[in-house]
């Protein structure tokens, strides 16, 4: 007994140092050597949070949450917006910020900021609990501080940056022609080609290391708001710093492969949809995003002093604030439910209404069992004070996080069959399509994507008799079908106190529906997209934005908001089907994931054989076992079947010898 219990000891202490070992070798690779986890605000408080909430929240994250990994506690976005009647997303003139144009928090939500010691106090606070300290930070500078013209500080001096003889100020540095798109009262770009601009960003990130930060996501500059410019920039500084800093993008809608890979090295995480919130569509839009960056082998490569993840936004399960209130949108009331809202339950206040996930139980587990299987970040949006037991599980499930942080081989499956009634009839795969079986829409949209893309050189210039130009969309598929055109105008002029940016190069073309018209089509929306949203610009008043501004050479439409080019797309979105995912584990298990995306219980089948097969193993022989279910599977002979409910998951653990 005592040699048995010795033996033990023994097994149990290399079991736990090699459990040790590994996670430690993993962190010495550098900065998300692992998919980051951690807790984020947007989903539960929108951008209303105060300090006490936001603490009680870290609190909570650090005793029940990171004993599971989950490490960053994050302030989303407008921190500096004082919490007053008549703020709110999109509006202009509530902001805080220092003499060098920089925001810092509203002392009235974060007293512990007050006589400037921005987040200083917070961080201490969440350092002393184990975890580490984020924020979201919008790009470039904003409105406010642009119309003060503030002075730029120079860090290497402590003094107002100089150069050619004079100090600069905001006003030298702010691209007004490139506001964001969906926020246009909140933050513009900087002209980081200016020793200026480059000072001013330095000046911002500085700032936040000095705070204590940990982890900054910056909004507005990737997806359809591409700025790789400042992306590259902001890269450098983080890179120079000595604090180390988690380096994030968000959001990423539109974020084909071909754009994810220009900033992939450059960043830690980087989002690659539109905001994800609790409705089954936006979690089915996933499934082929998560696809092509498999297919493009971008999880877990090379990134800024470590590695980049393909985010897919965060898990807005629990306790969460309604999906309208964080979306910045028009000033009318009439397309501004944010304000309208805001009116029923109290203006300033953004106080609710709050609600529980609307997913159920199946799309919670298909949600967070995609995103283990694809190793995306696993960022929880639902507020902690109020996190019921179900919630929990579904976060801190074993099996799933082993699969997020240890899996490899990770790919969809496409030799699974299916059975839309359990007798076996009416069958479909994901890898044949069934018309019949599944309703497929087609949508034509004008997209955007890298210019590098070979299928953006697609347009031509037409001339018509009244000297009107058009620029048309060449369609080689359809010789018959009328192309798709647009007519070219020379843009405006500055008006209505809009100023042209003379040290930036933009398109001067306008593109307009007919030649009287006063609507000119914009690359990027001008609200934040959700993920299930297809990007398809918008016509609007036509004005000196680079959003509507283009630039037509060589067979391509460039848009100066982006620099991305325009092409004509067919989005196909699938109602229904079936899908898997495979991986396999670090001590040689297989995982293998059933979903079904259709609104009726499917019998899933996989051969055992294709599955090896897609691992190029050379077992046939498996047991295993049932994740959701706890079913024994036992000694599995040459295929795996099982009953998946509507918009559920199946989720096996394989051993094969």
């Amino acid at each position: 007994m005592i040699l048995k219990t010795y033996i033990f000891i023994i097994f149990t202490t290399l079991f736990l140092h090699w459990e040790t070992s590994e996670t430690k070798s993993q962190g010495d690779i550098g900065r998300a050597s692992l998919p980051p986890r951690g807790w984020n605000s947007y989903d539960s408080f929108c951008w209303t949070i105060t300090e006490e909430e936001f603490l009680q929240n870290a609190e909570l994250v650090a005793q029940r949450l990171k004993p599971h990994g989950y490490e960053y506690v994050v302030v989303d976005f407008l921190w500096y917006r004082k919490k007053t009647i008549g703020a709110y997303t999109d509006s202009y003139g509530f902001d805080v910020f220092d003499e060098w144009g920089r925001m810092v928090p509203d002392p009235g939500r974060w007293p512990s900021s007050q006589g400037g010691k921005g987040f200083s106090e917070v961080a201490g606070k969440v350092h002393s609990m184990g975890l580490k300290f984020g924020i979201h930070v919008m790009s470039g500078l904003s409105l406010q501080a642009f119309n003060a013209n503030t002075l730029i500080l120079d860090t290497t001096t402590g003094k107002a940056y100089e150069e050619a003889g004079r100090q600069w100020r905001a006003q030298d540095i702010g691209i007004k022609e490139r506001t964001c798109a969906w926020m246009k009262n909140g933050f513009m770009s900087v002209n980081t080609k200016l020793g200026a601009g480059r000072a001013f960003l330095r000046s911002l990130y500085q700032q936040y290391a000095d705070w204590g930060v940990d982890f900054v996501k910056l909004d507005c500059v990737f997806g359809d708001d591409l700025d790789l410019d400042e992306i590259i920039v902001v890269s450098e500084v983080l890179n120079e710093l000595s604090r180390p800093i988690i380096y994030s993008l968000s959001p990423g809608t539109n974020a084909k492969p071909i754009i994810a890979k220009e900033v992939s090295g450059l960043v830690n995480m980087y989002r690659v949809t539109g905001d994800d919130w609790d409705t089954w569509e936006d979690v089915s839009a996933h499934f082929n995003v998560a696809r092509d960056c498999i297919a493009a082998n971008l999880v877990g490569v090379k990134g800024l002093k470590g590695k980049s993840w393909p985010d897919l936004d965060m898990l807005p399960l629990g306790w969460l604030t309604e999906a309208e209130l964080c979306s910045p949108l028009g000033q009318n009331k009439e397309e501004n439910p944010a304000r309208n809202i805001i009116l029923r339950f109290g203006a300033g206040s953004n106080d609710g209404p709050h609600r529980y996930c609307r997913l159920n139980l199946d799309e919670q587990r298909t949600q967070v069992t995609l995103w283990s299987m694809v190793r995306s970040p696993l960022i929880f949006g639902g507020d902690m004070r109020k996190l019921d037991d179900a919630t929990f599980s579904l976060l801190t499930n074993p099996t799933l996080l082993e699969i997020n942080w240890f899996s490899s081989n990770n790919m969809e499956f496409h030799y699974v069959t299916g059975s839309l009634s359990l007798s076996g009839k009416h069958s479909l795969s994901n890898h044949t399509e069934d018309k019949e079986k599944i309703n497929v829409l087609e949508t034509r949209v004008l997209a955007l994507r890298s210019c590098k893309d070979v299928k953006a050189n697609g347009w031509s210039t037409k001339v018509l008799d009244n000297n009107v130009e058009k620029v048309c969309w060449e369609e080689n598929s359809n010789k018959c079908k009328a192309p798709f055109c647009l007519n070219k105008r020379e843009a405006l002029s500055a008006s209505e106190g809009e100023m042209v940016y003379q040290h930036q190069n933009l398109g001067r073309l306008h593109l307009v529906v007919t030649e009287r018209t006063e609507l000119c089509f914009g690359a990027s929306s001008n609200r934040k997209l959700t993920a299930n949203e297809i990007s398809r610009g918008s016509f609007s008043r036509c004005r000196s934005h680079a959003n509507q501004m283009w630039e037509n050479y060589n067979g391509t439409l460039m848009n100066s908001y982006s620099g991305l080019c325009a092409i004509m797309d067919f989005v196909r979105a699938s109602s229904g089907g079936i899908r898997s995912w495979l991986a396999t584990g670090r001590r040689g298990e297989i995982y293998l994931a059933f979903f079904n995306l259709n609104n009726q219980v499917t019998k899933m089948s996989a051969k055992i054989s294709d599955i090896t097969n897609a691992i190029h193993a050379t077992s046939s022989k498996c047991s295993g076992t049932e994740v959701w279910s706890g079913t024994n599977l036992g000694a599995i002979k040459d295929s795996i079947s099982m009953p998946v409910n509507a918009h559920g998951c199946a989720l096996f653990v394989l051993n094969c010898t």
